[in-house]
């Protein structure tokens, strides 16, 4: 049976009775400060373990979205039609995807980027229209010529007023002029203007009469609209309700079309149900932009190599005037990847401050070409996208985004203008981790600061009674006791540098 004298004779801390120990103001002192110490060094040893600390890494990209990436965009052209507004991609693989509708939505804007109308369907597009052969033959004009002057005159003296709106250095404009004219003389002898007027053929030459082409947003040759009186709206912001014919341009199909509208007069109802089985079995007509702008929204995926999006305007049975293409933009929206919520990237902010300040760097960016430039003018950005993953302490994947880096340039062009994206995406993705602290350490640290602390000012106090008591002595054999210490130190140093100057071991 052990005693308990032999385990009291184990004790690391053994206590001075009380009556050996004094308390002093000084000791009061200087344990209140060594309380303020621990109490700090406490704080900042808690912050520190409360804190969150990553580590970035740099590695191959192993991403768990495939080999496609989404692009998500919205962008504004205030100068563009939806008429003719494309978008197609491509990439080094020698993808060539054109005019992507399944994902894509088109709104009419006018200059201020303010919405006209619902949204603008283009229809499927035919493949080849048709015209007349004889392109050469001769032909009596029966089409009236409109001018600024003459337009409203007419649009509001007749039901019916379908115009041509052309330039005659246009191929298909050449095409479709010996249709046009020969339908518009067959059109004018079934119904007189005088006596019938339900219906007349107009043209315009846009090269003479520019603003009245641009006042109906005519940005490809030839155009064809169908005015229809007491529905065309004119409003302060240019807007009109009118339609567009992207039928065959051959004489019969020309004079089918304009005998349809005028079929379609008599009452609303007939009216209605007559253009809708017209619309139905031939899709030749569909509404007219009511502005000359385009907001263009959607996603598309493409491949992760290198490749281009590409928004330009583009007909197959039209012709553009590349120094009147004026692709300024505004870009609304413009990121890549899966969308991240707004909650899920304030709480990446939260652990990494500057995660995600390049996730949608071009939001609210305009691109605008103001003349000055000249014509011609492609608009072209440079993108180089890198992913970024963010992993937290139990390796759950907090977000996977990626950020990009942005330069644009203007460039002049040989052929109709654009406004292209240049894709460039890297191989390797950053990884950032969560760094797990220890609660182990943490405890360890915090006693270390309590002894440490403790120990400190426990030596500090000794020495200033040391200190203290030597200098009240009055004994002084003692201060020659320190005297010859410290001569004897002095004379063995001494000796120590000759014999090193002489080279002795010592």
């Amino acid at each position: 049976m052990i005693s308990s004298s032999k385990i009291k004779s184990v004790d690391f801390y053994r206590k001075i009775p009380r009556d050996l120990t004094e308390a002093s103001l000084s000791g009061a002192g200087l344990s209140i400060i060594a309380a303020l110490c621990m109490v700090f060094l406490f704080g900042m040893e808690l912050n520190s373990y409360l804190s969150v600390s990553t580590s970035t890494s740099v590695i191959v990209d192993k991403s768990s979205d495939g080999d496609y990436l989404r692009i998500d965009f919205n962008i504004s052209f205030p100068a563009l039609s939806c008429e003719f507004a494309l978008v197609d991609v491509s990439d080094v693989l020698g993808t060539n995807r054109l005019n992507l509708t399944k994902t894509v939505r088109k709104f009419s804007i006018d200059s201020n980027l303010r919405p006209t109308g619902a949204e603008f369907h283009s229809g499927p597009d035919a493949n080849v229209i048709k015209h007349d052969n004889e392109v050469n033959e001769e032909f009596i004009e029966g089409a009236v010529v409109l001018t600024t002057q003459n337009f409203d005159k007419y649009a509001l003296q007749f039901p019916i007023t379908v115009v041509n709106f052309y330039a005659p250095w246009c191929y298909w404009s050449q095409r479709l002029k010996p249709s046009w004219e020969k339908a518009a003389k067959i059109i004018k002898d079934r119904y007189d203007p005088e006596m019938d007027g339900r219906i007349i053929l107009g043209k315009v030459d846009c090269t003479q009469e520019g603003d009245l082409c641009r006042r109906h947003h005519i940005q490809g040759y030839p155009s064809i609209r169908i005015f229809r009186k007491g529905s065309d709206v004119r409003s302060d912001h240019g807007h009109h309700d009118h339609e567009s014919y992207y039928g065959d341009r051959d004489t019969d199909s020309l004079v089918k079309t304009m005998e349809n509208l005028v079929t379609s007069l008599p009452t609303e109802s007939q009216k209605l149900a007559l253009e809708d089985k017209f619309n139905v079995a031939t899709n030749t007509k569909r509404p007219a932009p009511s502005a000359g702008g385009c907001r263009i929204e959607g996603y598309v995926r493409v491949k992760k190599v290198p490749g281009n999006l590409i928004v330009s305007a583009r007909s197959d049975a039209h012709s553009f005037d590349a120094s009147q293409m004026n692709m300024s933009h505004v870009i609304n929206h413009l990121s890549f990847g899966r969308k991240v919520s707004p909650r899920v990237m304030s709480d990446v902010k939260r652990l990494i401050p500057y995660v995600g300040s390049s996730h949608d760097r071009l939001n609210g960016r305009s691109f605008i070409n103001t003349r000055d430039l000249g014509a011609n003018v492609t608009m072209e950005h440079y993108l180089q996208i890198v992913k970024t993953e963010v992993i937290t302490r139990k390796d759950y994947k907090l977000v996977e985004e990626y950020e990009y880096t942005a330069h644009s340039s203007v460039a002049q062009s040989l052929h109709i203008p654009v406004a292209k994206f240049h894709l460039e995406l890297s191989p390797m993705q950053v990884l950032i981790t969560e760094n797990q602290k220890s609660f182990s350490h943490f405890i360890t640290n915090v006693c270390a600061i309590i002894g440490g602390v403790f120990t400190v000012c426990i030596s500090y106090w000794r020495s200033v009674l040391v200190l203290s008591s030597i200098c009240m002595v009055n004994d002084t054999s003692l201060w020659f006791q320190v005297a010859g210490i410290m001569d004897s130190i002095l004379h063995n140093t001494i000796r120590l540098m000759k014999k090193v100057e002489l080279g002795k071991n010592f």
